[in-house]
């Protein structure tokens, strides 16, 4: 007798007929892709962790994207909201996220076509298929996607045709040590999350402290300035940033940038290290964070010494990594460094991509051993902190036709991203590379790394590249 590990063949190949697409996440690429499923006659169930449409967005609502409303807008999204008398506001004006929410994704939500098809308060624990592990093969592909759903009445499971997460990364910081591990000891609220409230809802736990940013992209800078705004009328408020590298930060201060908003962001921080506002600790790799009382200490090592400096609080804003925990019996193909799907890696990964802008990228980018099944989003780019809100419609469009069985339109991209001549800015020195020949077509901008919805990765405004 031969054992088998595998189930046997199915016998009724259409197990999938009638089954929804299932969207993990109510954020800006999350509802822009039960829009475009909608718009393809698919059927669509979005499960949204949070009470309400775009919960991370509104973590930072306070900031401002640096992304005008022409760049934050899903063209199929925006079809559903016109249909009901919705205008869209000024294309060239900046929205803060809580913006974001009020006039875009709240309205969104509420369309007739999108209503009736978003849960809240439902979080996915996990992502399986029906009767099967990832070690199982046979009739894999004909068999349902599994949803492990967790709501305020328990667990219970749930089956689909297909699932795309969009669930984001926002609410999975990377840890402050240089090593990728989180700190050996509670800190408690001595360290907060990247983009606090300084001026409004957070200004009692950080005026008057000595406050430390770690971080070196969009959401340090966003809190860097506001914090120095603080100290302005917070007699004893202290600014502390701390770099990994010698003196540069991922901050474009070239007026070569397609989006006017993200360059004056980097100038100011430039201008704020240089009068002394905001004292700069580069070089610096964080070995480990411990309690000192009620303040805490940092200990690592300034460019090869050690190195120790003792700070009331800390902004953690180090970036994001994907949470893959849920996914554990789906079987994904990611990049071993970055996180995302193993053929959009070498298109973000930042150790080989320092300026400029990522290729437009849609399904045949993102596909996984696993069929049907999709990363999109902030966390489609794993630890890169790159993404652009745009690229994330993109790649929701180009997912949806797929499903639809428009194989051809699937694959032909409609999103076109040219350069912007942004990279690394040394402070105190110029810029990394040559800003890139001019091209005709309209630049397209990065969300901030918080914001995305983000973040954010992100980003953000997932923000910092990434919350949206």
């Amino acid at each position: 007798m031969t054992l088998t590990l595998t189930v046997p063949p199915r016998t009724d190949a259409d197990r999938l007929t009638g089954l929804p697409v299932a969207v993990i996440g109510a954020g800006p690429v999350g509802l822009a892709a039960a829009a475009h499923l909608l718009e393809r006659g698919l059927p669509v169930v979005v499960y949204e962790a949070g009470p309400t449409v775009g919960t991370s967005v509104r973590a930072w609502g306070h900031t401002r994207l640096f992304s005008p409303w022409q760049y934050v807008i899903d063209p199929a999204a925006q079809r559903l909201l016109e249909a009901t008398g919705w205008e869209a506001p000024r294309a060239s004006s900046l929205p803060t996220g809580q913006d974001l929410v009020d006039t875009y994704l709240a309205p969104l939500a509420a369309t007739p076509q999108l209503a009736p098809v978003i849960q809240y308060g439902t979080r996915v624990e996990a992502v399986s298929r029906q009767g099967m592990d990832r070690t199982r093969s046979t009739g894999r592909a004909d068999t349902p996607l599994l949803l492990r759903l967790h709501t305020a009445d328990g667990a219970h499971d749930v089956t689909a045709r297909a699932v795309v997460d969009t669930s984001g990364t926002y609410t999975s910081p990377n840890p402050l040590a240089a090593a990728g591990l989180a700190p050996a000891a509670d800190l408690g609220d001595r360290v907060v999350h990247a983009l606090p409230d300084v001026l409004g809802a957070d200004r009692a736990k950080l005026a008057g402290k000595r406050v430390l940013v770690v971080g070196a992209g969009h959401s340090a800078a966003n809190t860097l300035i506001k914090l120095a705004s603080l100290a302005k009328t917070a007699p004893g408020t202290e600014v502390l940033w701390a770099v990994r590298n010698a003196g540069t930060a991922r901050l474009g201060a070239d007026a070569a940038d397609g989006l006017a908003a993200r360059g004056q962001l980097g100038s100011t921080v430039h201008g704020l290290v240089e009068s002394g506002q905001v004292q700069q600790i580069a070089s610096l790799e964080i070995d480990d964070v411990r309690p000192d009382g009620d303040q805490v200490t940092v200990t690592g090592r300034r460019a090869g010494e050690p190195f120790a400096v003792t700070i009331d609080v800390i902004v953690n804003a180090t970036g994001f990594r994907p949470d893959l925990d849920m996914l554990r019996e789906i079987r994904l193909g990611l990049d071993d460094i970055v996180e995302a799907p193993r053929a959009l890696a070498p298109l973000i990964d930042p150790n080989l991509h320092s300026c400029g802008s990522v290729p437009p990228h849609g399904v045949a980018e993102l596909a996984h051993p696993e069929p049907n099944f999709f990363i999109a989003g902030m966390k489609s780019y794993g630890r890169a902190p790159t993404f652009l809100l745009l690229t994330g419609y993109e790649q929701v469009r180009s997912i949806a036709a797929e499903l639809a069985g428009d194989h051809t339109g699937a694959r032909q991209l409609e999103l076109v991203l040219p350069e912007t001549g942004v990279c690394s800015t040394n402070i105190g020195g110029s810029s990394c590379c040559a800003t890139p020949a001019a091209t005709a077509t309209p630049a397209t901008p990065a969300t901030d790394e918080a914001a995305c919805c983000t973040p954010p990765e992100a980003a953000a405004d997932s923000t910092s590249c990434c919350t949206n």
